[in-house]
């Protein structure tokens, strides 16, 4: 039986809005219940589940397209949600969350327990950082970021992983690495544990930490860089100023080994990073710059180099985002932090005679290097973030400028090769700008810090641009990172075809993803003032004081 004209008209009316109401929430509906978690709050003890409800509006709408086909009725075109050209980010992101899944499939199917992947050769690779164990580096580095996405299987086969198989004493061999140990296992495990309560994590970092601890044991405080974990030993690396211990090394355990005092109430952790800290205000620095070496046994600096980029980069990151983890109650490290960034503006900050372009070069004792690094480029993302946290506008407002400036000369490295990917390092001379020289400058492995200074740019000015660079990013990553097996380094940002490295970094996953997702979501997933990430993006929650 055909339906009546009052029908008829409510049958189209019902049709018009349950199919509104099903596009709109397509775009304004969070990708997966999991964002609850991360919301503006620590812990969120229950999460909605917002794919039944799209399934259940889009049944009801077909229903109601059904009766009117039936009953002749031809309902009027809905009018799309009207995206800008180049911003539809619930797409861009759903693409990131595409990728991410397919770097953890391929590391899964080849090199699953390895520390990571070679995509090409497709077989498990340990970098020298991780000693000469297979530790699972990439899952315990990238379960934070299957978390985050709502990848809920990945999610499940990285957690059974750690609580079956991250065991060090078992499986770390030879010398790691206390840095990248730090922020990648203890960071990354702590990170986990923020976001979901999951006590299994706690113990796993807590135990991991403890094994660490035997690199402390110096005069100084100042911990080696390397670190036994069979045997208790401890040592630099040979090459690094007569046996120092690296600045950016020992200068990025604070954020880690404070928060696992504050969840564990074991007060060992925190002790060591006050020994640090309080060598290190003793300390005279020249022209208030910071070595990036200083020798653990003699408290001495050693050779007089400076750079906010490799060896020094985090150091200064953790001075500000210790101050902001700790609620902004921890005074001195933000005093310590505004007298080096001063300090380093004065005598490192630079403006390219082409175009004007900032960058930070690096100082050998006198001597001017006019290059910047990859690393570096994280700075204008920490200069971002002090901006939006200084309650003194006129230096918010010089600080926000930095950073800005420092975004676009990023930016400028990679748009001036031909994959659209920057290299890892550039320079600026009488006739040159924002280029790598040497072979040893042009590769690209993976690195996150440039659209890192991107998301901190989105996040505190709503430029656009940010999100377009971004985007630029992806697809470079899918035309010339992408390989059969995962994706890639190369190694010359300038040729094509690429020539891949064959290694698929953990960071890709713990930061780079990590980073895109997030400059494509909402700004109150991992909200900046409820969350600081440290130097592996590992969110970890600001405490209310």
């Amino acid at each position: 039986m055909g339906l009546k004209s009052s029908e008829r008209f409510v049958v189209v009316i019902g049709v018009v809005f349950l199919t509104t109401v099903s596009l709109l929430s397509l775009f304004l509906l969070p990708s997966s219940g999991t964002d609850e978690y991360l919301r503006g709050e620590h812990i969120v003890p229950h999460v909605r589940d917002m794919d039944s409800r799209r399934v259940l509006q889009e049944q009801q709408a077909a229903e109601l397209r059904r009766k009117a086909e039936e009953a002749g009725i031809v309902a009027p075109p809905i009018p799309k949600p009207e995206v800008a050209a180049g911003d539809d980010n619930e797409a861009r992101r759903v693409t990131v969350k595409q990728m991410t899944k397919f770097a953890w499939d391929s590391y899964r199917k080849y090199a699953w327990g390895s520390n990571e992947l070679r995509p090409v050769s497709k077989t498990g690779h340990s970098a020298s950082v991780f000693g000469m164990g297979d530790m699972g580096a990439t899952i315990v580095d990238s379960i934070d970021t299957l978390w985050i996405m709502g990848l809920k299987e990945e999610y499940g086969q990285a957690r059974d992983w750690i609580k079956h198989n991250l065991d060090f004493s078992k499986t770390a061999k030879g010398d790691l690495s206390v840095f990248e140990t730090n922020i990648r296992f203890v960071g990354g495990l702590l990170s986990i544990y923020a976001l979901t309560n999951d006590k299994m994590y706690l113990e796993k970092a807590e135990g991991i930490a403890k094994l660490l601890l035997p690199a402390f044991d110096t005069p100084t405080g100042i911990p080696y860089a390397l670190v036994n974990v069979a045997t208790g030993s401890a040592k630099n690396y040979g090459w690094a100023s007569g046996q120092s211990s690296i600045l950016s090394e020992f200068g990025s355990l604070q954020l880690e080994f404070d928060y696992l005092s504050h969840v564990t109430g074991n007060k060992i952790f925190s002790d060591k990073i006050t020994r640090i800290r309080d060598f290190l205000t003793q300390m005279e620095k020249p022209s208030g710059l910071y070595p990036l070496y200083l020798n653990p046994k003699t408290g001495k600096w050693g050779s007089l180099d400076h750079s906010i980029g490799a060896l020094g980069d985090s150091f200064f990151e953790y001075l500000l985002k210790h101050w902001l983890i700790t609620g902004k109650t921890d005074e001195r490290t933000k005093k310590e932090y505004d007298a080096a960034v001063f300090a380093m503006e004065k005598k490192m900050l630079y403006k390219s005679q082409q175009h004007g372009l900032w960058y930070f070069a690096n100082l050998h004792g006198s001597r001017v290097e006019h290059k910047m690094e990859h690393l570096a480029c994280f700075c204008g993302g920490m200069f971002a973030l002090h901006a939006a946290n200084e309650n003194n506008t006129t230096v918010s407002a010089h600080y926000m400028e930095l950073a800005e400036n420092i975004a676009h000369t990023c930016h400028e490295s990679y748009a001036r090769t031909a994959t659209g990917l920057g290299p890892e390092a550039f320079r600026f001379t009488n006739d040159l700008e924002a280029k790598a020289v040497s072979v040893n400058e042009k590769y690209y492995i993976l690195r996150p810090e440039v659209v890192e200074t991107w998301f901190y740019l989105w996040r505190t000015t709503r430029q656009a641009k940010y999100r377009d660079w971004a985007w630029d990013v992806v697809q470079a990553l899918e035309k010339y990172a992408k390989v059969e097996g995962g994706y890639s380094g190369v190694r010359d940002v300038y040729s094509i075809p690429v020539d891949h490295d064959d290694v698929q970094q953990s960071f890709l996953l713990a930061e780079l993803f990590k980073y895109l997702y997030l400059i494509f979501s909402d700004d109150d997933v991992l909200p900046l003032n409820a969350w600081v990430f440290n130097t592996e993006a590992h969110p970890l929650p600001i405490r209310r004081i």
